[in-house]
């Protein structure tokens, strides 16, 4: 039985990008007062909120004092002060995820530790300390190194095939992970309410930029195998449920070329690879987001259509105020909605915004998918 909590709650966001953004747009249609704290006041997030604080997400006192003045804390963003998360816990401020999760999943070592405490499929991997332990690791290469703490957005990742390339490696604590034949790449966001219920949208198969390490386009909902989906199901639900944590959580899979199914990674929070949801299911990854929030029930995540979804990002060789050129001509597009971050300034591969398109044909998708890719540049005049 719920018993909602109607009055005005205030829920606090540290980090005001494009997430913190497209949540702050759903918060519209909840009875909820919204605090931004973020370095920048003109970030996307800045002026959309009700109480907007600069500062930083990753500093211990800034974190703590603006989560006293809220009922409920989130993140969009994994690097935060966590010290100052478990602090307002303990004095009773609500912070979803747990404090807990986020020491998990903001550092890679972490996270692969606790895959494989909970019998958790994930690629073999080697922790290394620095550069010298990487070099002694020749033979287990092919492998993605990838940096413990601070990597963001394929920042932080180094593919290294062979000993030549071990110099590209992280000299710091990282994981070395054995490269995996992928056939698939797949999303499964799987949401959490206070009370434990859980739910889970269709899985998204992610197709990514092998130059930038950056999502290309999406399609959504992937059309795999019955015996491949019920194990992405139940293993991004095992994921999940040993975090025993209210949240939305975005768990990354790949399906390789045997059928078997490994965990890559999971985000604590509303993620790129949920942007279609805003068209394409009933109730988005941001709704979602704000039902766990405010003790609400959960939504439907069911698909009312297939949609793709396609990444904006800034062009090589232009940097400066952002122009959107053949903006108009996706504009006229059936069935396509553009969704610009509302960033000023562009920068080779900097994230400006993402297109859904949503329609029967699949195909049809990725052909207007392909068509966008080449006729939507953010240039700078």
């Amino acid at each position: 039985m719920y018993h909602y909590l109607c009055a005005m709650q205030k829920v606090g966001i540290l980090g005001g990008g494009q997430l913190g953004r497209m949540l702050l747009q759903s918060a519209a249609n909840y009875p909820v007062e919204t605090y931004v704290m973020e370095n920048d006041e003109h970030c996307p997030s800045a002026h959309l909120c009700h109480h907007f604080t600069k500062g930083n997400i990753k500093d211990f006192d800034a974190v703590y004092n603006f989560g006293k003045q809220v009922d409920v804390l989130t993140i969009e963003i994994e690097a935060v002060n966590v010290d100052a998360l478990e602090k307002l816990e303990a004095e009773g401020i609500k912070v979803i995820p747990k404090p807990a999760v986020l020491r998990i999943i903001r550092n890679k070592i972490e996270q692969k530790k606790y895959y494989q405490q909970h019998q958790i499929p994930t690629s073999e991997f080697v922790i290394t300390e620095n550069k010298e332990e990487l070099k002694a690791l020749a033979s287990f290469l092919p492998a993605a190194h990838k940096l413990g703490m601070g990597g963001y957005d394929g920042r932080g990742v180094e593919l290294l095939n062979s000993e030549a390339d071990i110099e590209r490696g992280f000299d710091a604590p990282s994981v070395l992970e054995k490269m995996v034949k992928v056939d698939k790449e797949i999303s499964m966001i799987v949401a959490v309410a206070q009370n434990g219920e859980t739910t889970m949208y269709p899985p998204a198969e992610m197709v990514f930029d092998p130059v930038l390490n950056l999502l290309d386009y999406q399609i959504s909902p992937s059309l795999l195998p019955e015996k491949i989906f019920w194990k992405v199901e139940a293993i991004a639900m095992a994921v999940v449920r040993n975090f025993n944590s209210p949240g939305l959580f975005a768990v990354e899979l790949f399906v390789d070329k045997n059928g078997d199914v490994l965990v890559n990674e999971t985000a604590p929070r509303v993620h790129n690879s949920g942007h279609h949801s805003i068209e394409g299911n009933y109730s988005s990854q941001f709704d979602m987001l704000w039902r766990i929030l405010l003790g609400y029930p959960l939504g439907c995540t069911d698909a009312i259509l297939p949609a793709v979804i396609l990444n904006i990002v800034g062009e090589e060789g232009y940097s400066g105020p952002a122009y959107y050129e053949g903006l108009e001509e996706v504009l006229k597009m059936e069935n396509a909605f553009v969704h610009l971050y509302g960033k000023a300034e562009t920068k080779p591969g900097r994230k400006m915004g993402h297109v859904t398109v949503i329609g029967k044909d699949r195909d049809e998708l990725v052909y207007k998918a392909n068509r966008i890719k080449h006729m939507l540049k953010v240039i700078s005049k």
